[in-house]
């Protein structure tokens, strides 16, 4: 992977890149980094080009003072494949990074070829929690968790990465100390749960967002299931869903191959 900087919307991102072919983007969620998608990127190339960006104030990203909601996020995402020449790329997300890629396939359709769209609910529509997950409420009180977690990181993230994991296997140990080292800090922390802050103003903005024209796949794993695919379906003009199993949270990490094999030229429309 060939690491760059690519300045976007008023801030910098870290971005892997690999491959050539046509191009596909890959998003992630909390708390990763680009290397949730590192076990699918060798499945992938050298038959397609693979941009995978630290999202704004995460990873290797520039911290962000603002920015963490969703149509900030695609925006993002746009000036990356403009600095990259990319006119249309396969845009995939998980967890935090659906609302975004959601968007960019909503506001920005002609730079979408498809969205694969994996193990997150989107705010706004209905079949949403009914009860949020408990971290959802802690994370979003500003300053409160970043407070309480400041020098506990590593124990906070391995509990996500434990209990996001197919029977608890947990990830490989270079992926589990990227991210570990991705969320040391209070700053780091800050950035991270900033993603959090902004689920009022993503679900205003995914409410009012109209219907899905570009071809979708909602992949789910042990964690959302079939739930995101239900979301989808009243909306979305062409749409699959595809319930992985062996799979927790983290499907590209339980199973890269099954998220791949949407994704290589031989199987790309």
């Amino acid at each position: 992977m060939e690491l760059r900087r690519i300045r976007t919307n008023g801030t910098a991102l870290n971005v892997a890149v690999d491959g050539d072919g046509p191009a596909v983007l890959l998003i992630h969620g909390w708390p990763h980094t680009w290397q949730v998608w590192s076990l699918v990127v060798p499945l992938l190339v050298p038959g397609r080009m693979v941009v995978a960006p630290d999202l704004r104030g995460l990873g290797d990203s520039a911290r962000a003072q603002s920015g963490f909601d969703a149509a900030t996020g695609a925006a993002d995402m746009v000036g990356v494949l403009d600095a990259l020449g990319i006119d249309r790329a396969d845009v995939v997300a998980i967890d935090a990074g659906v609302s975004a890629a959601f968007l960019l396939g909503t506001r920005y359709p002609g730079r979408v070829r498809r969205l694969v769209l994996m193990e997150a609910l989107l705010p706004g529509l209905p079949g949403g929690f009914s009860t949020p997950p408990w971290w959802f409420g802690f994370h979003a009180v500003p300053g409160l968790a970043e407070t309480v977690l400041e020098g506990h990181e590593a124990e906070y993230v391995d509990w996500f990465l434990e209990s996001g994991t197919h029977r608890g296997r947990g990830v490989p140990e270079h992926v589990r100390e990227a991210f570990v080292r991705a969320y040391t800090g209070r700053d780091a922390l800050r950035c991270g749960f900033g993603y959090y802050r902004a689920a009022a103003q993503n679900a205003d903005a995914v409410g009012a967002a109209g219907r899905l024209h570009v071809p979708t796949l909602a992949i789910g794993g042990g964690v959302i299931g079939d739930r995101l695919y239900r979301q989808l379906q009243p909306i979305a003009d062409e749409l699959e869903g595809e319930v992985v199993a062996g799979s927790g949270h983290l499907v590209p990490l339980d199973r890269p191959d099954a998220v791949a094999a949407h994704l290589r030229v031989d199987e790309h429309r």
